[in-house]
């Protein structure tokens, strides 16, 4: 048993049979940097507008209700470092020291402090984001993040860290993340009850009606049936087969690799899902191996990261300095706490998995409920029930209440003669909110209410979201939302009159609200049109 643990627990020791992944670990914590450093760019950008003091959802005000309700539990709750502070400057302080820990990882400058500093930013970020943080994109870097911090080597300046191979429990853990995500959302596809995967449909119109099109989805979505009936079928053949290959020998990993790689960039291409692709794509290259990268990596850059030494001697070397004799005396704590993390993250996410497959199994919850706020076990049901309408939620401002004026969006469509772009990794979270909310009430998505709220004192954070204030000489007297519903023009229409979209007002969509003369915000009136249901 004892040989057992510190096998896996262990560093991998590679040989003929089963080449080392130090390598794929290099490679793999690069892109891990970059991907959290999209997200902190992203957030630079948006966060006092989203969680600021005059921001739609004050991550104080949410933070003050938590502590109210739940008092000493509320540490637990809400993970987050804006316990100290949630003022403009704590935010932004966050997302600066996120920033510069990403450049620091990217570069391979102490990657295991680095991770932890991006982990612990991140996860502040998600504790206090209340709506603007229900992504299943955010749970996997928050899982796949806090893998790392047992994955990354040791050192200020590893390079390859050959004499610190990464241990076996932390790669399979990050390759049954990998896993995961695509057989869970594969199975919730069967599961969902949307007949569109079942009957091949669910692609036909997927590129018009996802949350930000790109230019490369719009042609695409005008191919003919049977290649969306054929990419319905590559989809599910991966998710629910292909990726079986994860549990076999080598030369199936490498094959599975080449396979999922072109699917993981063609999403990317003709979707905007911020860096979720993006994430799943790195992942996929821990399914290669020292011996695969090597035969492709030419040997000047395999040179610039130090000469080629056998793991073993490497490893048996005397250490280097005081740094490294300490961490081979602590060695017997680092494994118990690495155990013990990595166990719970192996039972939470082993018990989602079956419960996904079979909810009646009787499994201990604890475990799982416990991990619940720091986002690193979850349930992946990636596109299970597709949105077959494209609705789009538009603020108007108003100086009499008969001229609306639109707030025009940085990245959503609404001008028809706007091409959609590419934007990812960067995510637009309030714009991506919208569309949530679109395809519901406003009730259920209040932040709408308090977005026509913010504009109508002209909140500068706020505003910030959009791509230009249309009232720059004072705040409009009344600002209302109203819904679109869009389709993809033709060919035809795009290259004759140049226009990409095409839209009809469905009516408004939450109450319209007015600044009387005294400054006071009152409701003028509510929806009168009922908002559509999109069925499957």
């Amino acid at each position: 048993m004892k040989a057992a643990v510190e096998r896996l627990l262990g560093p991998e020791i590679p040989d003929e049979k089963h080449p080392g992944h130090l390598w794929p670990r290099w490679i793999f914590l690069r892109t891990l940097g970059l991907i959290y450093l999209s997200a902190f760019y992203s957030l630079i950008f948006q966060i006092k507008g989203l969680l600021g003091p005059s921001g739609i959802l004050p991550a104080g005000d949410y933070l003050q209700a938590v502590s109210s309700a739940l008092h000493s539990a509320r540490f637990w709750f809400a993970p987050t470092l804006f316990w100290f502070s949630s003022s403009d400057r704590a935010l932004m302080t966050v997302c600066w020291v996120g920033l510069a820990a990403s450049i620091l990882l990217t570069l391979n400058i102490w990657p295991r402090a680095t991770l932890a500093i991006c982990f612990v930013c991140f996860l502040s970020f998600i504790g206090a984001a209340q709506d603007f943080a229900s992504y299943q994109s955010d749970g996997m870097l928050l899982g796949a993040g806090f893998i790392s911090l047992f994955f990354a080597p040791p050192g200020i300046l590893p390079g390859l860290a050959r004499a610190n191979p990464p241990s076996r429990a932390s790669l399979l853990l990050l390759r049954w993340e990998w896993f995961r995500i695509y057989f869970e959302s594969g199975f919730a596809k069967m599961a969902s009850g949307d007949t569109s995967w079942r009957n091949f449909t669910a692609m036909d119109d997927y590129y018009q009606n996802g949350p930000l099109p790109t230019w490369i989805g719009w042609h695409v979505g005008h191919l003919p049936h049977w290649f969306h009936a054929s990419a319905v079928f590559y989809t599910l053949a991966i998710e629910l087969a292909l990726v079986w290959m994860v549990f076999l020998p080598r030369r199936f990993r490498i094959a599975c690799f080449w396979i999922v790689a072109p699917f993981e960039i063609s999403i990317i291409l003709t979707g905007n899902y911020a860096f979720l692709n993006y994430l799943v794509f790195s992942l996929g290259f821990l399914l290669l191996d020292d011996r695969f990268v090597e035969c492709i990596v030419p040997q000047r850059i395999r040179g610039w990261l130090g000469p080629k030494r056998d793991v073993r001697l490497a490893m048996e070397a005397p250490p280097e300095n005081w740094r490294a004799a300490w961490r081979k005396r602590l060695k017997p704590v680092r494994m118990t706490v690495q155990g013990i993390c990595l166990g719970l993250v192996f039972y939470a996410t082993t018990a989602i998995f079956i419960l996904t497959l079979a909810p009646s199994v009787p499994l201990p919850q604890k475990p799982v409920t416990m991990l619940e706020p720091f986002r690193i076990a979850n349930r992946y049901a990636l596109f299970a029930n597709m949105t077959h309408q494209r609705y789009e939620i538009e603020f108007q401002g108003s100086r009499d209440g008969k001229n609306w004026v639109p707030y025009p969006f940085r990245y959503k469509p609404q001008d028809p003669s706007k091409p959609p772009g590419i934007y990812a990794p960067y995510q637009p979270r309030f714009e991506w909110n919208l569309w949530f909310a679109s395809l519901g009430n406003w009730r259920e998505y209040r932040f709408v209410l308090w977005t026509e709220e913010r504009l109508l004192v002209n909140d500068k954070d706020v505003l910030e979201l959009f791509a230009r204030n249309p009232f720059p000489g004072g705040p409009p007297k009344e600002v209302r939302s109203v819904l679109y519903q869009y389709w993809f023009t033709s060919e035809q229409t795009r290259r004759e009159r140049g226009l990409w979209w095409r839209r009809e007002m469905l009516g408004e969509y939450a109450p319209t609200l007015e600044r009387e003369l005294d400054g006071k915000i009152v409701i003028l009136d509510f929806p009168g049109v009922e908002v559509p249901t999109p069925g499957p």
